[in-house]
């Protein structure tokens, strides 16, 4: 935006507010949940400014304009974000033209995704290590012991940890369960087992918190809270499930950018599956809405384990 007039700066500027006031009208004309609304706020105006940003405000925007900024997305972030933040750009443009405001030029592919999952999964003996490299003197291991044994227990995703309180730990048809807010649900409406071995060393950790601080807990206290001055009792965020999970593999000398807190998630449904669940019931506790997501684990073992290649010999 450098060596522009004052005229053509103050255009430019008018062009910017018309474009995020269309982009709002966009946003409230949605008929879905408030966190996509935000989601559609938050990548739009990202377009708004690179648009800003490469001058392409002062000039009519085109196809070529919206694979620029694909190319430009794909720089510094993964095939999958670059599908999210495409989406919300052709959606806004298809709402664009149905009000008659302008022709949609967004009709642009999103890149591939690669095939398989980005993350490693675990095997048996690594999940041991890692659990036996937890300290469980203090509050904060017993803590970091049953967070870690929970999500490879239950396949939970970090955010329903973070989300869930204790009297969300519960019984149905005797069996204890913990219900869960989902990814992309407004409600706990759903729930992973709790067998002896994920729930006792959560109810150790509940145990010590409670004495440490000299009372029993609330029913709407987080499930895992923070030790942290900043944050002392309050709930976990992701970031911070995240960093126990890899302070607690890096202990267990699995230091690797492909093992993290979602590893776990993969490595409950692998196990699951390898130790005879079936498809239904794996899909089940990943809570996949789609058969086809849970099949891919499946494959994957199969190919394994009956891969040509172990018949190969010379």
């Amino acid at each position: 935006m450098t060596g522009l007039t004052k005229v053509e700066a103050r255009e430019l500027s008018r062009r910017e507010v018309r474009l995020e006031e269309l982009a709002e009208g966009f946003i409230s004309a949605q008929d879905v949940k408030r966190s996509s609304r935000a989601t559609y706020s938050r990548q739009l105006k990202q377009f708004i400014s690179w648009l800003t940003d490469t001058g392409r405000l002062g000039e009519g925007l085109s196809r070529e304009d919206i694979l620029a900024y694909r190319d430009w997305l794909s720089e510094s972030r993964t095939p999958l974000t670059v599908a999210g933040y495409l989406t919300a750009v052709r959606k806004f443009f298809e709402y664009l033209e149905a009000e008659k405001i302008y022709p949609n030029i967004a009709k642009v592919k999103s890149p591939k995704k690669p095939k398989g999952f980005r993350k490693d999964c675990l095997s048996k003996a690594q999940l041991r290590e890692a659990l036996q490299s937890v300290d469980t003197s203090s509050l904060e291991g017993l803590r970091d012991y049953a967070l870690f044994n929970l999500l490879a227990r239950t396949a939970l995703r970090t955010v329903e940890v973070a989300r869930a309180e204790i009297e969300d730990i519960r019984q149905e048809s005797g069996q204890p369960v913990l219900w869960i807010q989902g990814k992309g649900r407004d409600s706990k409406d759903d729930f992973v087992i709790l067998n002896e071995k994920a729930l006792a060393p959560l109810k150790d950790y509940l145990e010590a918190r409670a004495a440490e601080l000299g009372r029993a807990l609330r029913d709407n206290e987080p499930l895992f809270a923070s030790l942290s001055s900043k944050n002392y009792g309050g709930a976990l965020t992701t970031r911070s499930i995240s960093r126990i999970v890899k302070k607690t593999l890096r202990k267990a000398g699995l230091d690797s950018s492909r093992m993290t807190a979602h590893s776990l998630r993969h490595t409950a449904i692998t196990l699951s599956i390898a130790g005879g669940a079936s498809l239904q019931q794996a899909q089940a506790m990943a809570r996949h809405s789609d058969t086809k997501t849970t099949l891919i684990y499946w494959h994957n073992l199969e190919r394994v384990r009956a891969g040509a290649e172990n018949f190969i010999d010379f």
